[in-house]
Formats: C-alpha cells, structure tokens, sequence
C-alpha cells in the first residue's frame, strides 16, 4: 500500500474522495440504515466523524454516483435518482439566549431554500421550516432528506446558565416537532450530537425517531476498528508499538465492536507520538465543576453501574453523572446484562489517554497549584520506582500542608470526606498506573490496588476523626485483602493511609511487606 494524505479536520466527503486521502469506508452502515428505516438519531463524543457521516448520507441521497466508486454501496444504489437535501447544522458559532437561536435559525432555513430553489412565505419559523420540506419535494418531485448535526450544541452552549439553556432547548424543541408532521414529505431524516436529551424534552412526539447510539450493529458507524487500521493504514503503523496504540486510543464501545478515536489515530500518525490529543482539544470544564460540586469519589468514577434509562436520562434540569460521562466520551460500555427485561450496564474508561487525563484535569482542580502538581507526579513516579516509602509520606504530608488555609476556606470540595483520599488516588491515576480501585472502605473493599514494577501495592483509606487512628493498616491484616493476590508470586505492600480533616493533613502512613513464600 501507499501512503496518502492523512484527512485531518475533514469533515467533507468530497474533499475525501476527490483528493489522495485515505477513507474508512462507513457507505454500508448508511445502507443498512436506509434499507432498515426512515428517521434516526445518534448521539457519540466530539470529534468523533458523526459529521462527515451525515455528510456521506448527504452526498449518497443526492446521487453523486463518482465519489462512492469502489466502496461497498457503489453496486447497491439506484443512482438514477436524486433526492433533495436540507441540512442543519449549529456546528458553527455559539449560541447564547433564544433571540439568537432564532436568527440562527432563520439564517438556515433561508439557505437551504435558496439552495433547492424554494420560497417560504410563513412567518414562524416552525412554519417555514415546515414549507421547505413540503416545498422542496413538490418541487423536485421526490420526498426529502433531512440531516442535523450537532443538534444540541446551542443548549450545550449555554448549560452553565439553566435558564438560558431551557429557553434554547424549548426553541428547538419548536423546529424538530416539524419532522414529525412533515412525514408523509420526508425520504429519510438523522439527527446526531454529542448528547442524548430525553426525548420527552425535545423529541416529544417523534415517536418515528429511532435511537441507534447502542445498538450493537452499529457501534462501529463512527470511529476505526482494529480491522480498519490493519486494511486502510497500513502504511502508516510502522515503527508505533501496536499494543500502545491499543492501550491509548482504543476500548470506546456501545455494546457492539469496539473503535478508536479517529482523531487521536489520525493525530498520532502525523505527529509520531502517544499524547491525549482528543482530551487536549477541549477542557472539559463543565464536566469538572459537576464532578466537583457533586463530591465525586474519583477512584468509582471507572467503575460505574447504571440502567438503559439512566444513562439516556440527560435533560437541562436533570443530568445524572453517568449519563454525563458516557454521552461526552469518558467513560464507555464494559458490559451489559439484561435482568427481568430491564438492561444494566458496566461503564469504564475507554483507555489510557481519558484514564489518565480526566484524573490529571480533577487533579489540576481539587488542588491549587498545578506547578506542585507536576512535579509531585515526577517525584511519585521516581519514589515508587525504588519503594521510598518514607519518601511518599513525605511527599503527600508536604502536599497537603503546603495547601493554604484560604484555598481550604474558598473550595467546599476540600470539606467534603472523600477529598484526601481522591487527590491521593488521583495522582497515581494522572501517571496512567494500573490501578483497581474498589468501593469506598464503609463498604469494606480495599480502597486501591496497585500493580507496578512487578510489585502489589494495597492500599487503605481513613480519616481519623471518622475511624479511630491506626485502623487503616490493621484493616487490611483483619480482613485479608491481600490473600487473592498471594497467588501471583510477587512482593505485596500493604499501605495504611490516614488523614486528619482537623489538621488537614496525613497523620498515618504504615507499611509492612508480606514474604509471599510464607
């Protein structure tokens, strides 16, 4: 195979085809979908190719038979006829109260109708957007094609302000009820966004609309599969560590293959190196302060359970942390298990990248300088290499007394019980270190596993004023949390860790080394 042009920020299927750019061929998904029904959604994270999807159904429908040459709908397509395409997209620009909604609207709509050559006489904007329907396939004599993308971005926009967000989501509410009552007009319409709102919310009514986001044959519609590298680039895998781009950029799953994220393998390939490049795109600072605000314990948020309606249930109002991490992309589907005719899911990090970065962006927040952060990691890292042990209590006793008495008094999360021991874990999860956290100790787990260097390293939580001081090491002992991991033949660390909400501080830190030959 050939080298050709990596298709970076491309999202024009044209601009694919036409110039020496490799393409994933994603033609019989839009085939299976047009031979299987009418009316779809998707919901998968940015960056994601949900755009040059809808653009390749745009391309498809509209009959630009030389761009689909050699691809699997090519000998499956009646390319003698051509259907008329109206596109939405609030991909551009931010949106920030409803008066602005509204011109964006207009502004589309009116595009659109010059575009297909039709006049729209209504006034409200639900009107006009249902003339160009009804325009538009009376005037092209064939039913048309409705594709929105990004369809929730102007309520994303504004959710730090409910009130504006709610306004915004009533609006579009207004313009997407149309689809339902221009039907008996309408060839084919998908919709696609980063978030799944209720359809209660804004679909309300369009009970034709058929949610595809977990539905196992079509998991892989967006994103590379492993086959997809190994068919399609090739030429690009040389000299990268397979099982590290595996690790990095891989794992993302909704209940069928699993993918990559097409950015960060495209980005990698270009650049030659493993970095978050996904996660760098965008800060995720709403999802931060929700997290913050709600006392997340970080060492559960890999490890999450929830039901179907749970995890769709994502509304201005209501937004579950589940449903939150999963539909922005950081957290994926492990498992699924049909109990009674109800389904539950196990969610997890997709991979290394989001592991470790979303605990490096948490890390960045719960504490107050990110320069101590950095190079604490540094010395973590470095002390763990050589089991300094009395290095590491140091460290984490400095950290946290070096924390100033206004930071403490100006952040509720420093309050909140969880707080030490999620910094703790969070430092060890921003270095990408293989940990298993279990339940919080009231649960009675062990709070954190940790593998590295061929060594085992358990780890248990308390504070003090909550538990009498000493309990943390002797808990481990009392309940054997070390005997399933004799097996394996390795030195085991048995670390009792204690904070004091008083002093703010670690006022514990035992170890003891178990001979795994005894």
């Amino acid at each position: 195979m050939t080298r050709k042009t990596l298709p970076i920020g491309i999202q024009t299927f044209a601009k694919i085809r036409e110039g020496d750019h490799y393409y994933v061929d994603k033609t019989g998904f839009a085939l299976q979908l047009i031979q299987n029904g009418t009316h779809y959604f998707l919901s998968r994270p940015r960056r994601f190719g949900k755009s040059l999807f809808l653009d390749t159904l745009g391309e498809l429908f509209a009959g630009n038979e030389p761009l689909f040459r050699g691809l699997d709908v090519h000998g499956h397509w009646d390319w003698g006829r051509r259907f008329p395409v109206i596109r939405l997209s609030f991909a551009e620009g931010v949106i920030r109260n409803r008066d602005e909604l509204d011109e964006k609207i207009g502004e589309l709509l009116d595009d659109n109708a010059r575009l297909l050559g039709v006049e729209m006489t209504h006034r409200s904007l639900s009107g006009r957007f249902s003339q160009l329907i009804r325009h538009t396939a009376e005037a092209h004599g064939e039913r048309a094609v409705v594709l929105v993308d990004e369809y929730d971005k102007p309520i994303l926009d504004t959710l730090m302000r409910p009130k504006a967000a709610r306004e915004i989501r009533d609006g579009l509410r207004n313009l997407y009820s149309v689809i339902k009552g221009a039907d008996a007009h309408i060839q084919f319409a998908f919709l696609t966004g980063v978030s799944k709102f209720s359809k209660v919310s804004l679909f309300s009514g369009l009970n034709t609309l058929r949610d595809i986001t977990i539905s196992p044959e079509y998991s892989a519609i967006c994103g590379y599969t492993e086959a997809d590298l190994d068919r399609v680039f090739a030429p690009e895998l040389a000299d990268l560590d397979r099982g590290r781009i595996r690790d990095w950029y891989n794992g993302y799953n909704w209940t069928g293959d699993a993918v990559y994220n097409p950015y960060d393998v495209l980005l990698l390939f270009q650049e030659r190196l493993f970095r978050p490049w996904w996660f760098e795109t965008a800060t995720p600072t709403f999802l931060i302060d929700v997290l913050t605000e709600r006392h997340t314990w970080l060492p559960a948020l890999g490890q999450m359970e929830t039901d179907a309606a749970l995890l769709a249930s994502f509304d201005v109002d209501r937004m579950t942390t589940e449903a939150l991490l999963f539909q922005a992309g950081y957290l994926t589907i492990a498992a699924e298990e049909q109990v009674s005719g109800a389904w539950f899911y196990k969610l997890r990090y997709p991979n290394l990248e989001v592991y470790q970065s979303l605990n490096t962006a948490l890390l960045d927040a719960w504490t107050p300088s990110q320069a101590d952060d950095t190079r604490n990691r540094r010395s973590l890292y470095r002390l763990l290499k050589v089991n300094d042990f009395a290095g590491l209590k140091q460290l984490f006793t400095a950290f946290f007394d070096g924390i100033p008495g206004d930071w403490y008094r100006d952040n509720p999360i420093a309050r909140y019980e969880g707080y030490y021991a999620s910094v703790f874990y969070a430092y060890f999860a921003s270095l990408g270190l293989d940990l298993t956290p279990e339940e919080s100790s009231n649960h009675g787990r062990l709070d954190m596993a940790l593998r590295f260097n061929g060594q085992i390293y358990l780890f248990e939580f308390k504070v003090v004023e909550l538990t009498p001081q000493g309990r943390a090491l002797q808990q481990i002992k009392d309940r054997g949390y070390a005997d399933r991991y004799r097996a394996a033949g390795q030195l085991i660390h048995l670390i009792g860790v204690e904070f004091s909400r008083a002093q703010r501080t670690v006022v514990g830190f035992e170890v003891e080394t178990l001979d795994v030959a005894s």
